[in-house]
């Protein structure tokens, strides 16, 4: 190795923001501000020192700048009964453990709720101070990355003298429970690290074109535009009329609607993301976001495994399905109680043996908004939806294969129904503690000549296609009428599971 280049490295010197002890707090709200300030001191220490160092003329640079993101640490050491009917907010065993922190100001209302419930039902404080694990350059940025390409230097300046994202640590062992911890090393305590997050962030903003601030907690997958078209009109309505408490619908680009400009558009020239994503913004992230995620396994993999990061309470897949039972019409409703997964992208995460369950209480709000928005009930309802199994594949073009396998496939798993998107979305839901649904529209029967084409839809099928963007915002707002605690199914949690939601 070149003499020059080590004798400048064993030179280099690490710049850093004045170190910071850790502190114990025994109320979450002074502990999330405590983290804020931490974030946002280290944040502005990076940010402003990458925009000196690109305007420096001087090519040789002899230091390095670094600054660490805060963390949360608790020491518990007895196994005092909690109450378990709570799925979080507790661990699994006396030990100390501990998570790094990113964006303070964006989960504020999340941090709160999982440190109150940690000190109540451990009667310990929690201690807030700074980590070991460097913030890389790149997530310092909130805002944009554009500020990287202001000056043809930065591309030098990035490894040499700032930390960049390791993606050999930013995985999933954690949520997947695979996670091993070295001799003396803290116990996680939320499913996902800072630097895993922080990766989510900028993909969520990279694929859906709006601010990762403006998702709710209430979640809508679809793959077809004209959700989204209705979705737009609905949520136009609902904020002029004031009704439900939204006060504004957020398109890609981060385009704002509210009351008092409902025929805002984006400004000419917009490039619809690959999935685009359409927020009816609430209180509290307490609306509904919409996200169009294309066609599928793959996308719907994708786009959860970024979202899973933000916690939401729940999410719904709202999709059109190939019937596969005679007796279904074009229109039916599918409420799927379980899944076939021949998806293959979760294959390494979530082994095909591993059942993915209804969920009660979903399974519950989703019958019963189809009853509400249909005017049918009971014996009545079987009319227009059948609950069973959905087989989720991921070729497309499974009609050209030998029909005689799929269909004793199918009829030996009692599948009703088959799709490219709802058994992945259900199993990235159970894989990282996310309640999840699904309720579909039979839009074609390719084992009994109804095949998808053009003119085949009838009045029946277009009214039902009508309804069920509306029963799935019906879904959401019964449960989110229900305290969070109880739509955190413990059928979602593992045996040594981490103490966040």
């Amino acid at each position: 190795m070149d003499s020059t280049f080590i004798s400048r490295m064993e030179k280099q010197k690490i710049k850093t923001p004045e170190p910071l002890s850790f502190i114990s707090f025994d109320k979450a709200e002074k502990a999330v501000d405590y983290l804020i300030e931490i974030y946002e001191r280290n944040t502005n220490f990076l940010c402003s020192s990458f925009i000196e160092e690109i305007n420096c003329k001087d090519q040789v640079a002899n230091h390095k700048f670094r600054a660490f993101y805060p963390a949360i640490r608790i020491s518990v050491s007895t196994h005092d009964s909690i109450d378990s009917r709570i799925s979080y907010g507790h661990v699994a065993e006396p030990g100390f453990y501990q998570t790094t922190i990113t964006r303070p100001k964006l989960f504020k209302s999340y941090l709160i709720e999982q440190i109150s419930q940690l000190i109540n039902n451990h009667n310990v404080p929690v201690w807030i101070g700074e980590s070991n694990s460097a913030i890389p350059i790149h997530f310092a940025f909130i805002d944009t990355n554009a500020k990287f390409q202001e000056n043809d230097s930065a591309n030098r300046l990035l490894r040499d003298i700032f930390d960049v994202p390791d993606l050999s640590v930013t995985d999933d062992s954690i949520v997947n429970g695979t996670w091993k911890g070295k001799e003396k090393e803290p116990k996680p305590l939320a499913p996902f690290t800072a630097e895993r997050i922080d990766y989510s962030l900028q993909r969520l903003q990279h694929y859906t074109a709006t601010a990762p601030e403006f998702f709710q907690n209430y979640v809508l997958f679809t793959n077809y535009q004209f959700y989204v078209d209705e979705f737009c009109n609905m949520a136009k309505k609902l904020i002029l009329q004031e009704n439900g408490g939204y006060t504004a619908l957020v398109e890609p680009g981060n385009n704002i609607i509210t009351k008092d400009n409902c025929n805002n558009l984006r400004s000419d020239g917009f490039k619809t993301p690959q999935m685009p994503a359409y927020h009816l913004v609430r209180p509290n992230h307490s609306g509904i976001t919409l996200v169009n995620i294309g066609v599928g396994p793959s996308n719907a993999k994708t786009i959860t495994d970024h979202i899973a990061v933000l916690r939401p309470h729940v999410w719904l897949m709202l999709g059109h399905c190939a019937g596969l039972r005679d007796s279904q019409r074009l229109g039916d409703y599918v409420l799927a109680h379980g899944y076939v997964r021949d998806d293959h992208v979760l294959d390494i995460d979530l082994p095909t043996w591993v059942p993915v369950p209804a969920l009660a209480e979903v399974q519950v709000a989703l019958e019963r908004a189809v009853e509400e928005i249909s005017g049918l009930e009971g014996w009545e309802l079987k009319r227009i939806m059948r609950t069973g199994t959905v087989v989720t594949i991921d070729n497309r073009n499974w009609e050209l294969h030998d029909q005689v396998e799929l269909v004793k496939r199918f009829s030996q798993s009692r599948a009703i129904a088959l799709d490219m998107e709802s058994g992945t979305i259900a199993a990235n839901g159970f894989r990282f503690r996310v309640p999840y649904g699904t309720l579909l529209c039979v839009s074609d029967k390719p084992l009994h000549g109804e095949l998808k084409l053009p003119g085949m839809a009838t009045a029946f099928y277009r009214t039902q296609v009508n309804k069920h963007l509306e029963i799935g915002i019906k879904t959401l707002e019964i449960l989110r009428s229900m305290p969070s605690a109880r739509l955190h199914s413990r059928k979602l949690r593992t045996f040594m599971e981490t103490a966040f939601q």
